[in-house]
């Protein structure tokens, strides 16, 4: 693998100080056909738990780039805690951008991919810059939390009003997300005995960033315009399905893919037995075959267009005798 594969890791600073950790995996030996950036869950990260979607995205023939969050993996921050939900967004966009931007990746077709709470980082970038991207692959996207994710209202209200006293306290009862995520018992234990992964439970600014980002997306559903992929378990208990495929229905986007996976939970790319994750890579990598092999995109164009277009100079005008 590792001479098809080049893979590197690195730490970047961001301005508030910082440090996020930032990886990618290659094709060795071939320019990469796209790029596609990796937007992680909650409590994961993305060199280990993301390395077996990596590997398959580059043997398809993609460029892939990762960062962990604040609070994850191996970037710097109180593990588990998510102070705003808005500087995870940010921290993405500025690097996934700085490699956007390279002079070697001008003119390669951008996607996102996004996991349960990834997905919600990936509308959000999305919705920050309307036209950058040329397509989303949602994977179980927290477009909304499962019911049976939530405490009871009037625990809500009580834990909102503690937030600003006890912020990074591990108080908000939920269910054991592990447990009801991954199917295979064998992922369970991987997941568990990952240092990197957070195991505690949610602490409670991390859970009101959650709940607040999750209710702002679901109501604004419409503002999604890119071209994407949505793709679910039939049985996740910790994003709701129902609420994808209204993604699907209502988004604004003229390009859209729902995908339902009856009997699936809600890791469909790594918690799954293999024969069910091959199911969901093989869609997702069809999708991206027929947009990066067969359709152009509508910002490359522009982008070539503003590139070859000339000013217009009107000739200086003759003055009358």
């Amino acid at each position: 693998m590792a001479e098809e594969i080049k893979y590197e890791e690195a730490m970047i600073e961001v301005p508030r100080g910082l440090e996020l950790f930032t990886c990618s995996w290659v094709p060795a030996h071939t320019e990469p056909k796209a790029l596609v950036f990796l937007c992680h869950g909650y409590a994961m990260e993305c060199s280990i738990s993301m390395k077996d979607t990596a590997i398959r995205l580059v043997k398809a023939g993609y460029g892939v780039y990762g960062i962990d969050y604040e609070g994850h993996g191996k970037s710097s921050g109180l593990q588990g805690f998510v102070p705003s939900f808005e500087r995870v967004v940010d921290d993405c966009s500025d690097h996934f951008t700085s490699i956007c931007e390279k002079k070697e990746h001008k003119r390669k077709l951008r996607y996102l991919l996004g996991e349960s709470m990834g997905g919600a980082v990936l509308l959000l970038l999305h919705r920050k810059k309307p036209q950058y991207w040329d397509g989303a692959i949602l994977v179980a996207p927290m477009c909304k939390l499962a019911d049976d994710m939530k405490p009871p209202k009037i625990v809500v209200s009580v834990l909102k009003m503690l937030t600003h006293v006890i912020p990074t306290w591990k108080i908000v009862p939920t269910a054991d997300i592990i447990d009801i995520a991954f199917k295979l018992p064998s992922k369970r234990q991987e997941v568990r005995s990952n240092p990197l992964c957070y195991k505690g439970r949610p602490r409670l600014k991390t859970a009101k960033e959650l709940l607040n980002v999750s209710l702002d997306i679901e109501k604004n559903l419409q503002q999604v315009s890119l071209p994407f992929i949505v793709v679910h378990g039939g049985d996740d208990k910790v994003t709701d399905p129902s609420v994808s495929e209204l993604l699907c229905k209502t988004a604004a986007s003229s390009d859209k893919t729902f995908k339902l996976y009856p009997g699936m939970w809600h890791t469909l790319t790594s918690g799954e037995p293999v024969e069910n994750i091959d199911i969901v890579f093989a869609d997702i990598i069809s999708w991206l075959k027929e947009r990066t092999e067969v359709t152009s995109s509508p910002r490359l164009e522009r982008e070539q267009k503003g590139d070859n277009d000339t000013p217009f100079r009107m000739a200086p005008a003759v003055e009358k005798k």
